[in-house]
């Protein structure tokens, strides 16, 4: 994952991602940790659907190709995954090109709960994150290969999808303070802008999964319309998509499907990780497993800690 031979690997770059490539690989470097963190709530956030986002499948591009919800969450969380990412690097002084955030035009934060707070005064202050900077970053590196003159829906669809993921981090900045004064006081306040956690960005791009709006191409080829009567057209922040999902429950390599044979399921749920319908209605089997892990472990002086190996039993249930 250097980002050098990344660069010179990648095809078809757009003009302002070259120029990153070669004038600022740092910014690149955050970039592919900023994928990284995408992927890895996307496992997560899928672990217990039938299509769970595992990236490593050689059929995971062939998911990416179509135009279904899978596709748009993917786009989403790895656009907010860099802009995540490069905003943190920005806070932890790891690139000369941004820092702390200098916009002091925000709205007071909301005064803190207790008798007398009313009157607490306030400031600015601390190192705020610069969520400005990821996003411009997120934008000009995710959408690049969009851009490139198209009007098709599919480009279309993957800039809007990218946006959403990116507001998802940029429009739920928090504020944090601390407090000032004599004898554990707080008569004054320091507060200044955090990016949410990212598992938050996360649950919260999932309920858009959830409630993704399906869309078609308007007759000019530059929008996008709602399928349905009376449908809201969908905002900035919903995911969208314009073909419906396979069901993941058997092998397809044109689809992109792994298939759920041998996953382990939950044979007393209801929800989408219980075996009926993890196991598309194939059944499942139990089995018995034997692992070895740490236990008893006790720390001694000084500085070793040293555990014993407990075999430890658990039943599963896998998909036939």
């Amino acid at each position: 994952m250097d980002p050098n031979s990344i660069c010179r690997k990648a095809k078809r770059l757009a003009v302002k991602q070259a120029e990153l490539c070669q004038s600022q690989p740092e910014i690149i470097s955050e970039v592919i940790k900023g994928t990284k963190l995408g992927l890895r709530e996307c496992k997560h956030q899928f672990r217990f659907r039938r299509w769970n986002c595992t990236s490593h499948s050689k059929h995971f591009g062939n998911v990416l190709q179509q135009d279904i919800r899978e596709s748009a969450f993917v786009y989403a969380i790895t656009a907010a995954g860099v802009t995540h990412a490069v905003t943190q690097a920005c806070s932890m002084g790891s690139l000369l090109q941004c820092g702390c955030e200098t916009t002091m035009s925000w709205a007071p934060p909301r005064p803190a709960t207790g008798a007398g707070t009313d009157a607490v005064k306030w400031e600015w202050g601390g190192c705020g994150d610069d969520v400005d900077f990821g996003y411009e970053m997120s934008k000009k590196i995710m959408d690049g290969r969009q851009k490139r003159g198209k009007s098709d829906i599919r480009t279309l669809m993957d800039l809007h999808n990218n946006e959403a993921g990116r507001l998802a981090v940029k429009n739920y900045m928090r504020a944090e303070c601390k407090c000032h004064g004599l004898s554990g006081s707080c008569t004054l306040r320091t507060c200044w802008r955090k990016m949410p956690h990212f598992r938050e960005v996360g649950n919260r791009l999932l309920e858009r999964f959830n409630g993704a709006f399906k869309v078609m191409g308007g007759n000019d080829g530059k929008t996008l319309i709602p399928v349905g009567w009376n449908i809201k057209p969908p905002d900035k922040q919903d995911l969208i998509y314009s073909a419906e999902s396979p069901d993941f429950c058997l092998p397809n390599r044109k689809t992109g499907s792994a298939g759920t044979r041998g996953r382990a399921c939950n044979s007393t749920a209801l929800d989408m990780s219980g075996c009926d319908l993890l196991c598309c209605d194939r059944g499942y089997r139990d089995q018995t497993v034997v692992y070895e892990e740490h236990c008893l472990c006790r720390f001694h002086w000084c500085c070793v800690v040293q555990c014993k190996k407990c075999a430890v039993r658990k039943e599963l249930s896998l998909c036939l």
